[in-house]
């Protein structure tokens, strides 16, 4: 590998932004090829949370890193909304999970706390706390806008001397002896402008990451599944500021989350979308379906029955990309092929650990290993990962 390789990066969503900025930090010359525009994918749908309200050391530690990151370009720019994160419990079994993620994210430098069923409300005043053994609650964390951060990173990018360029799909490509040839549609006239020569690439299409290793006869298992959000608008703005709330802890639970969006208003989302076959992220219907708002209806009546004249808006839906075991796939698919990289299938958590997937990203192109995050070498889409999981 050349000392400052020519990296293209396939997608301009939070992984692929991340990664072209952490390879253009490092000396490496860095194109973002995006078929549509910045964030337009899974990303700019998603509710942008971000938290570290999680019982697993490896994910925390994901996080620890991910943090560093956010917090660095706060400093310049980047608005994060710390309005705190409460995971909650049903069980005692679960509680104890929470008292261990406690100690491991102290250890960590992050602050957390166990919060009893009957200190709930001093949280959240509107929540019902039946059924419920208490929480685990992040003051730190919260949330951010996934487009504005995708611009901003994109600003930083070609600041630092990196190239985007949006409009411009992935037609075919050739291996040549160092790297590759893509072709990219874009100018109908000139077929050399639309012939990149790179040295790596790395694979960041989100819902489509699939369609793009076909093209380098590669064969990428990651599922589009179908998630949906909807505007919750109240009456009157709350005297207080809702922090996420999220039921569901190692995949049990309601799946109901809910956040503040802004004075008056509320943001909703359902985790559990039950769907026979993957979606078609060219052809899906990206609007919320009416069972889904009558599901989340009841789930909120249950949890926060008395939001003061609570009523659904808009809703839409997104892709979250999936992987079988509901870890990102970060590394080459093909270990002979160290020069075709893979950073996706995050799920419903790329926002958050888009910062780290982007580090680790950048370690196996510019040094064949992930060196800077300990473990994650675990996160390559080896053959044992790399499976079908629906």
């Amino acid at each position: 590998m050349t000392a400052s390789p020519h990296v293209v990066v396939i997608g301009a969503g939070t992984l692929g932004m991340c990664t072209a900025l952490d390879l253009v930090e490092q000396g490496a010359r860095v194109t973002v090829l995006e078929a549509q525009s910045i964030a337009s994918g899974s990303s700019g749908r998603s509710v942008g949370v971000v938290g570290s309200q999680f019982t697993d050391p490896f994910e925390i530690m994901l996080r620890v890193h991910s943090l560093r990151r956010f917090r660095q370009w706060e400093g310049e720019g980047l608005a994060f909304n710390h309005i705190g994160y409460l995971r909650l419990a049903r069980t005692p079994a679960q509680m104890e999970l929470f008292a261990r993620s406690v100690e491991i994210q102290a250890e960590a430098g992050l602050r957390s706390r166990l919060v009893r069923a009957n200190e709930l409300r001093e949280l959240v005043p509107h929540i019902n706390p039946d059924g419920l053994e208490g929480g685990l609650f992040g003051p730190d964390n919260g949330f951010l806008d996934p487009h504005e951060m995708c611009n901003l990173l994109a600003q930083m990018v070609r600041a630092k001397g990196g190239e985007i360029r949006q409009y411009r799909k992935l037609l075919g490509v050739q291996r040549r002896p160092g790297g590759y040839a893509l072709e990219t549609d874009g100018d109908p006239i000139d077929r050399e402008r639309r012939l990149i020569d790179c040295d790596v690439v790395v694979n960041a299409g989100g819902a489509w990451a699939p369609r793009v290793a076909a093209l380098f006869g590669q064969r990428l298992h990651i599922w589009p599944e179908r998630h949906e959000a909807v505007a919750i608008h109240l009456d009157e703005p709350l005297r207080y500021t809702m922090p996420m709330v999220m039921d569901l802890v190692n995949g049990e639970g309601s799946g109901l989350n809910f956040r503040h969006e802004k004075p008056g208003e509320l943001i909703a989302e359902i985790h559990k979308v039950k769907s026979a076959a993957p979606e078609d992220p060219d052809n899906y219907n990206d609007q919320c379906e009416e069972q889904s708002k009558v599901d989340l209806a009841e789930l909120l009546l249950e949890r926060v029955p008395d939001l003061p004249g609570a009523r659904l808006g808009r809703g839409w839906a997104g892709l979250y990309p999936v992987t079988a075991d509901h870890r990102p796939f970060v590394g080459p698919i093909d270990a002979s092929e160290p020069t075709l990289i893979t950073a996706a299938g995050a799920g419903g958590y790329g926002i958050q650990l888009a910062p780290v997937i982007g580090q680790i990203a950048a370690d196996w192109v510019l040094h064949g290993a992930p060196v800077s995050v300990p473990g994650s070498r675990s996160l390559a889409p080896s053959a044992e990962r790399n499976v079908p999981g629906h």
